[in-house]
């Protein structure tokens, strides 16, 4: 077995079974006991109460979720394990065609959780990377991230900011101000789905535009052939312009 020198996070019995179905947070309840000074934001190693090795992850101390696991393999997490793991992420939107597409520009690169990455949400509007970070742990590396990004998609970055000033927790009184960590372009003109969009990541809500409801405006289009559409939710006038779109 792989010794690490990180903290050791020991669980409660019993407590083990979620993890053991690659559930990635672990509550405070679960939490047996820690051995060593573990740190806000800082890697831990997981154990179960029978000292079993369950993977590595972030640790946190404000709020209920004490560990966000990002890895349930002993691996070492360098700059090549994390390289690694923003590769697949890539290539998985690249093979479903959110990347190179002449229609949309414009998606979600890091998903959380069903990325591998909690805590931590990377979204793409025709050039420029938002990052925003939910988890100290994640906000630490997001600077070696701007990099790996850089080298995976090279000219296709013209800017990476970094959003987390609303999101990260607050548990060690540190500011946080969103800040650019590659270029400055804050305003895009994107594409979804052929429609035309202008994006303020910096001004705009969220990342600067509300990613996750591509699916659903593009539902709503097509829906929307000779009807009367009434928006009383417009933020970008996305589900607007979708029915408009579409008749």
């Amino acid at each position: 077995m792989r010794q690490y020198n990180y903290p050791k996070v020991i669980l409660k019995t019993g407590k083990e079974r979620s993890l053991q179905r690659l559930h990635p947070w672990i509550f405070s309840g679960a939490v047996k006991n820690i051995i060593g000074n573990a740190v806000d934001g800082e890697n831990v190693a997981v154990y179960d109460s029978r000292n079993t090795f369950l993977g590595l992850g972030h640790y946190q101390k404000i709020g209920s979720i004490t560990v966000r696991m990002f890895t349930f393999d002993e691996v070492e997490p360098d700059r090549e394990f994390w390289k690694a793991k923003i590769e697949s992420a890539i290539r998985l939107r690249q093979s479903i065609g959110y990347l190179d597409n002449p229609d949309t520009n414009v998606c979600r690169l890091i998903h959380g959780e069903g990325d591998g990455f909690p805590g931590f949400i990377c979204d793409y509007y025709n050039g420029i990377v938002v990052f925003q970070a939910h988890s100290k742990g994640m906000f630490l590396l997001e600077e070696m991230f701007a990099e790996i990004f850089r080298e995976i998609l090279g000219d296709k970055v013209t800017s990476i900011y970094d959003k987390s000033d609303k999101t990260i927790p607050k548990s060690d009184g540190a500011a946080v101000e969103n800040r650019f960590l590659y270029g400055n372009e804050a305003e895009k003109e994107v594409l979804e789905y052929g429609m035309k969009f202008y994006v303020n990541v910096v001004e705009g809500q969220k990342t600067g535009y509300f990613v996750d409801q591509r699916e659903n405006r593009l539902l709503l289009r097509q829906y929307s052939k000779g009807r009367n559409v009434l928006n009383m939710f417009c933020y970008t006038g996305g589900f607007s312009v979708s029915a408009f779109k579409g008749g």
